[in-house]
Order: structure tokens, then sequence, then C-alpha cells
């Protein structure tokens, strides 16, 4: 046979390399293959939460760890990214190597981008390439998996497994979104913080996940040391140094359509006005990184007129570093992770405001930020009431407070939490009152033939135009009647 046959003849007996399997079987597990542990973070605090759990020891060994950063903002071009903010470099050495998403995924943007199914085992072979995982075994550290990017990336890496950290409030809450199971099943724990100490976290519990907590002290090192680079930047000269202040956290929750701008402007303003009411004359601002500058000088006129002197920061900082640096006097907001943070790790007074308004607007009612602002509003004494904010701090009912979580959660959540439902309506028929009734919504317990909503045989009311018009007929009267 002649060489050239003899080649056609080899190439034909060579079996065909099919991609699919090449990007599964490099996604296998092999003892013999190096491990390299990704952990995904888009926030600072979301970095430190993680350095804190390798401090702890909450991670096996591996031979390369990466930190991969996303800049989820809405014009990623003009935000700073993590990597740049201040403070970074004390958390840097945990990690080999960083890396950007959004530089990988490039034009795509991290929260609208997702990878088509037929696509994934080209984006891993790309992403192993790129990121020189050759053929290693991946384990992932992800926040908010279900959603983007978190989500991609536990998809293109397939069945890798994967860990799931919480840096919030949203972790005590129901999973917002149903997970396919192929991501779901690979999670293996969820890392949070003792936010709310005796209240066990909701999130992705429909897939058996425990909730495993990253130590406090550790956590509070981590951030000293966050304390300490932002004291070498220099970006916090500009704090009161006599007689602790009153610190107010901005949310920027017109963003998120949940307040109209000239509304959350008010809110700022009512924060001020309350800590004034309570005889703070010296006040530190923390606004949100991305809202406007005119918001920080409506607030300055404001406390121009109530004769306060207020500090407004400019420079992106953690609230849990201002803490350590100037130990305010009172801690105001409305319903941000930082309260919890505030009351549970640093032992400060704190008030809420505004949390009463945000259940009632928060729509669809399966609003993630839900459980967040219930926590809150339940938890923590609100800024008007002087006794409640100044006096001694009250220890939670935590069987009542874990009911009311999970009452709340099933009704945002029936489909995924379906075994919730006998609890929940014991709940309710139990303490369904003037004070907990802001927690829910008469026509979605309707909707699930819970307690408290319209019985099945009146439900046809609502919708009756002779019943509605008889109503209006008879408010009409009795109006006139009283006039």
């Amino acid at each position: 046979m002649s060489p050239a046959g003899q080649a056609a003849r080899d190439r034909a007996d060579k079996p065909v390399r099919d991609p699919h399997a090449a990007a599964l079987a490099a996604a296998r597990p092999d003892a013999r293959r190096r491990t390299t542990q990704i952990f995904f973070a888009s926030t600072l605090y979301g970095v430190a939460t993680l350095a804190a759990a390798l401090d702890a020891d909450r991670f096996g060994p591996a031979d390369r760890r990466v930190l991969l950063i996303a800049n989820n903002a809405a014009t990623p071009e003009t935000t700073p990214s993590v990597d740049t903010m201040p403070g970074f470099e004390r958390l840097r050495g945990r990690f080999d190597d960083v890396l950007s998403w959004n530089e990988a995924i490039s034009p795509f943007h991290p929260g609208a981008w997702s990878p088509r199914g037929d696509d994934l085992p080209l984006w891993q072979r790309y992403l192993r390439l790129a990121w020189n995982l050759g053929d290693d075994n991946v384990e992932l550290a992800v926040e908010s998996i279900q959603v983007h990017p978190a989500l991609a990336l536990a998809q293109i890496f397939t069945g890798a497994p994967v860990d799931v950290y919480a840096d919030g409030l949203m972790s005590y809450g129901p999973t917002r979104n149903k997970i396919d199971p192929l991501v779901g099943t690979r999670v293996r724990r969820l890392l949070h913080l003792d936010l709310v100490p005796g209240l066990k976290p909701m999130l992705l519990t429909e897939f058996g996940v425990e909730p495993e907590i990253v130590p406090t002290d550790i956590f509070l090192k981590v951030l000293g040391e966050l304390a300490d680079g932002e004291g070498e930047s220099g970006t916090l000269d500009a704090l009161p140094q006599v007689d602790a202040p009153a610190l107010l956290l901005g949310q920027y929750l017109s963003a998120l359509n949940i307040l109209t701008a000239e509304e959350e402007e008010d809110l700022h303003a009512r924060m001020l006005r309350g800590a004034a009411a309570l005889g703070h004359t010296r006040v530190v601002f923390k606004p949100h990184p991305t809202a406007p500058a005119r918001w920080s000088r409506q607030l300055e006129k404001e406390a121009a007129r109530l004769g306060v002197e207020l500090t407004v920061l400019d420079s992106p900082v953690l609230a849990e570093v201002l803490y350590q640096r100037m130990r305010p006097a009172l801690v105001v907001g409305c319903f941000s992770t930082a309260l919890l943070t505030a009351s549970a790790f640093y032992d400060l007074p704190v008030a809420r405001i505004g949390t009463e308004t945000l259940l009632e607007r928060l729509k669809p009612y399966e609003n993630s930020n839900r459980i967040p602002v219930t926590l809150v509003d339940a938890l923590l004494p609100e800024l008007g009431d002087r006794e409640a904010v100044t006096g001694s701090r009250r220890e939670p009912d935590m069987a009542a407070l874990s009911g009311l979580v999970r009452a709340v959660g099933f009704a945002m959540q029936p489909k995924i939490y379906p075994s919730l439902r006998p609890a929940t309506e014991r709940y309710l028929a139990a303490h369904l009152n003037d004070r907990n009734w802001r927690y829910f919504k008469k026509r979605r317990l309707t909707a699930l033939a819970l307690p408290g909503g319209i019985p099945v045989q009146l439900a046809f009311i609502p919708r009756n135009a002779a019943v509605r018009k008889v109503a209006r007929r008879a408010r009409s009267i009795k109006r006139a009647a009283l006039g």
C-alpha cells in the first residue's frame, strides 16, 4: 500500500474527538489533575466574606485560587471595579490571580448575558484557554446563583462542584427563581454571615443545601484590614474626630423602581430630621456610590436649616469600615444589610425608617428584597420611636421570627417550597394581627387559599360590577350623612 493510502487508512481508524465529550471529560474530577478554585465576586463586601471563609479554612486545599471579579453596574465603563476600590489590596494576597468576567465576555453585560445551551462546551474551552486552566479540576464559589452572571459561570463549568456564599439578608429568604436541577444539585453548601443569630437561611433548601456560618470574629478581623487600608489611603480624613456622629446609610432605591427620586430624597431628609430630633448635631451621610450628587446637596441644605454639622462621604467605602473607624452613636437606614452588621457584629444603636412604605410598594410580591425589608422591620426600632431607639435592646422571639420568615417565604415562592404550606397556615391562623398584616397581601393570601384571604365562596365579589356599584353608592350615602 502506498504511503498516501496508509495515511488515509490511519485517519479513518482514528476516533473523532467530540468537542462536547471533551469538555465534559475536562469537568470530571480527577485526582491526578490540579485543582483550581474560582471565587466569583461583584462587591468588596463579597470579597471580604470570601477572605474570611478562606482564613477560617472553610475551603479545601487547591493548587490555584482565582478571584473572578464582575462589575454589574448599569454602566460598568464609568463605575469603579471592585479591584480598584480602597482596601482591596489588603485582601488580594488570599488569591493567586485576579481575573475580570467583564473582559472575558466583552462586549456583553454581565447581568444581561447568558450562554446558549449548545455553546456551553465552547465557552468552557475558551475560558480554560483564556484563564490557563488546562484540564484542571474546577471548583466554584459564587454569589447569587439564581441569576447571572453567577448562574452563567455555573452552567459553563458543567459538573463542577459549587459552593454558594451569601453576604446579605437575602440568604434568609427563598430562592428567587426556580434553578435548573443540573445546577442546583451541584451546590454543596451555603456559606453565610450570622447576621440574625438563631435564624436558619431558606436559600437553596429545596435542594437540601445546608448552611454554614462564616465565623464572625474572623470576618471582623478581615474588615479591620480594610479599615487600616482606608486609613492609609486618606479617604476618611473628612470624618469628624470629636464626638461620635450619627451615620445615615443611602441605598439608591429609586434605581430599583421602589421609590421615585423625589421620595428617596425625602427619605434621606427624614433620616436627618429624625437623627436631629434625637439630639445628634454631627451627622455623616454615606450615599450609594451610584446615587446622583444632587441628593447630597439637598441634604446639605436641610442640615443647614436644622443647624446640624453634616459630612458627606464622596468615596466608595464599606459601612463596616466606618463602624470601626468612628464608632457612630447611631446608624440609620432603610433596609440595608449594614444595619444588621452594625447591630449584631458591632453592638451599635440602630434605627430604621421607611420599611412600612417599602413593604407596601414592593412588586411583585415575590420581590427578593421582601425578606430583607421584613427582617429589618421586625427586628429594629423605628427612628421616630425615641424610647425604642434609645432604650435597652430587646431580644427577639426567634420562634416567632422564624415562623414569620417562612410564612412570607412560602407566600413568595409556593411552588418551590410546597412543604411549608402547613406551617404557614398555622402561623397565619395564630399570628395574623394588625402588626403582622403589613408583611402579607390579602390578594396573595386569597390566591393561595391561606388564612387571611377572602373565603372562596366570596371571592367573586371584587370582580362583580353590580356589587361594586352598590358599595360605592353606600359609601357615598355614608359620606353625605356624616357631612
